[in-house]
């Protein structure tokens, strides 16, 4: 390496996420960039955009020398569209599971325990009880055994649950027994509680459709922690609008759900706007994240968790 040349260059979004990475190895330059304006470099090894913003700041690493991208976020659906040729993308698994999970569980607790009754009673005053649906003892169907998927397995144990995996090959992973997505509809009929955690993409895109929710029983809770893709969303309407089903989401299709729309005042439905990562478990674990990614490069190792471009 010739002297004052560094042979690593580094972009963050934020002054504090580059406080939080601390000493880094020599040879390594960091620097702030929001992506909001011209990169600050011509050549720039490591990349994070800011959170939740893929979709409006790649296009500025046009005509800049990338390695690679480190979103800060597990999904990457259409990113492959937007990314510049040649630079490699890498998820942020590690980083929300932890959390998702816990908003999943809280989302299930809230619903089956008319929590989101009693903050309206709140507000208004009202003491009414209710002699809710526990959570213990349901049968729960979960759709996706990924990392968030099972985050959410290992907090639902406490629960007493019976709990279904459902993923896309039939195995049996860590003691835990796995169906194929080909034997949904045999179990449907007796899930009373869905929990999806499936990533978006045209190969999951609108695999809750009418069929799917049709074959649950009355009463049955849809939980979307995935992708809001994932469910046809006038038929989740129809169903819940009847009565016969309850939904709990973080994610809806359209997003964000726009004012009027039906899911906003139908009884029976939670709506969490997009936050299942937003907490503050996300800031160590993306600052440990983007650390190891910064030694490995700096190492001349690969990095890790590529998913496109590798």
């Amino acid at each position: 390496m010739s002297e004052g040349i560094p042979s690593l260059v580094v972009s963050v979004p934020t002054e504090r996420l580059a406080a939080d990475l601390g000493r880094l190895p020599d040879g390594v330059e960091l620097v702030v960039w929001s992506m909001e304006g011209p990169a600050p470099r011509d050549r720039l090894d490591l990349v994070v955009p800011p959170y939740m913003k893929m979709a409006t700041v790649l296009e500025q690493l046009e005509g800049v020398a990338v390695r690679l991208v480190q979103s800060q976020s597990i999904g990457y659906e259409g990113v492959e569209e937007l990314l510049p040729d040649g630079v490699m993308f890498a998820n942020a698994a590690s980083v929300h599971e932890t959390s998702t999970a816990e908003l999943a569980v809280g989302l299930m607790i809230a619903a089956q325990r008319r929590i989101d009754k009693f903050a309206i009673d709140t507000a208004s005053g009202i003491w009414d009880p209710v002699f809710a649906t526990s959570l213990a003892d349901r049968r729960v169907l979960l759709l996706g055994y990924g990392g968030v998927g099972k985050a959410i397995a290992a907090r639902l144990a406490p629960f007493e649950v019976h709990l279904t995996v459902v993923a896309h090959r039939a195995r049996t992973e860590d003691g835990v027994p796995v169906h194929g997505v080909d034997e949904l509809p045999g179990l449907l009929g007796d899930a009373e509680i869905v929990v999806l955690t499936l990533p978006g993409g045209e190969q999951t895109r609108g695999i809750v459709d009418d069929a799917f929710l049709g074959a649950l029983p009355d009463g049955a809770l849809v939980v979307n922690v995935g992708r809001g893709s994932l469910v046809d969303t006038d038929a989740l309407v129809e169903h819940v609008r009847r009565g016969r089903l309850r939904a709990a989401l973080d994610v809806v299709d359209p997003e964000p759900l726009p004012p009027g729309h039906p899911l906003w005042s139908l009884h029976g439905v939670l709506v969490a706007p997009h936050v299942g990562g937003a907490s503050t478990a996300m800031t160590p674990r993306i600052t440990r994240l983007v650390r190891a990614q910064i030694e490995r490069m700096a190492a001349g190792e690969p990095p890790a968790n590529v998913v496109l471009g590798g």
